[in-house]
């Protein structure tokens, strides 16, 4: 696999600044489900993945695959609509990516989300958790290889990988919008099979709150290119084990489209603010 170069994320960058004017500042990456956020832009423009230089393209039922840059509440965005997952075939450095082009294209802080498993049993489907930390547990990491210093150092701190300002600012207005915002621990796996109920009990007593494919690999690189991070997961089941019921991605596209008002809501109150 072809490793990552900065002469590749100029490339793509410099596409990309061939198609708008507005440099954007917040850079969003919209899990299953949650790609209705993009509808909120004004004068967006929309760029494939697959017409930008190096991208991969997304395969995924739930991810649009496609690049958004505009306006949202005032502030200049960069939003991709569907992510990458290592499970599609692709290394985690390429899965990461996009951060790398946003953060070249002058992106100071980020907001990802996806859709997860609840293992903490006091959370239920519908719920949206604010990212606290997380564990990777895909086997897989994308500062794999040679360092580029350029790009952020050899070594980097993970000590606070999700904002704890970020995250003060998202339960502040969580309350204000007068729902409970639950925080916790994103564990990452490699996929695409949902986990058993064996691995469950194993993430839980690791201290995990919520699992999911993705959103590792992308907040390691955005740590290590010096972006500030905000996590939002919606608890889209409960996972394996929990209930007594098999899994599916119907059920999380189901669940996501339920509580898109709630996760508007409040990301768009909380994008002026970071």
């Amino acid at each position: 696999m072809q490793a990552i170069t900065k002469t590749m994320i100029e490339e793509a960058a410099a596409f990309i600044r061939r198609t708008t004017d507005v440099r954007p500042e917040i850079g969003l990456i919209l899990g299953s489900g949650l790609g209705v956020l993009g509808d909120e832009l004004e004068d967006a423009v929309t760029i494939p993945y697959e017409d930008i230089p190096h991208f991969p393209v997304s395969t995924v039922e739930g991810h649009a695959g496609e690049l958004l840059i505009g306006k949202l509440q005032g502030c200049n965005v960069m939003l991709m609509r569907g992510r990458f997952h290592m499970y599609e075939g692709y290394e985690p450095e390429r899965t990461a990516l996009p951060v790398r082009v946003m953060k070249a294209l002058g992106v100071q802080k980020l907001l990802v989300t996806n859709a997860a498993g609840g293992i903490n049993l006091d959370f239920a489907a519908g719920n949206l958790m604010l990212i606290s930390d997380h564990i990777n547990l895909t086997g897989k990491n994308p500062l794999i290889g040679p360092n580029d210093n350029a790009l952020g150092v050899r070594f980097p701190d993970m000590s606070e990988a999700y904002s704890r300002r970020l995250r003060g600012i998202a339960q502040e207005t969580a309350k204000e919008l007068g729902f409970e915002l639950k925080e916790g621990v994103y564990v990452g796996l490699l996929g695409p099979n949902y986990e058993t109920p064996a691995e469950i009990r194993m993430l839980r007593t690791l201290g995990a709150d919520a699992v999911g494919m993705s959103t590792v690999s992308e907040v390691i690189v955005a740590r290590h290119s010096g972006i500030e991070v905000l996590g939002i997961s919606c608890i889209s089941n409960a996972a394996a084990g929990i209930l007594d019921q098999p899994l599916s991605h119907e059920e999380v596209m189901e669940t996501t489209e339920r509580v898109k008002e709630q996760f508007l809501s409040l990301v768009l109150s909380v994008l002026p603010k970071m």
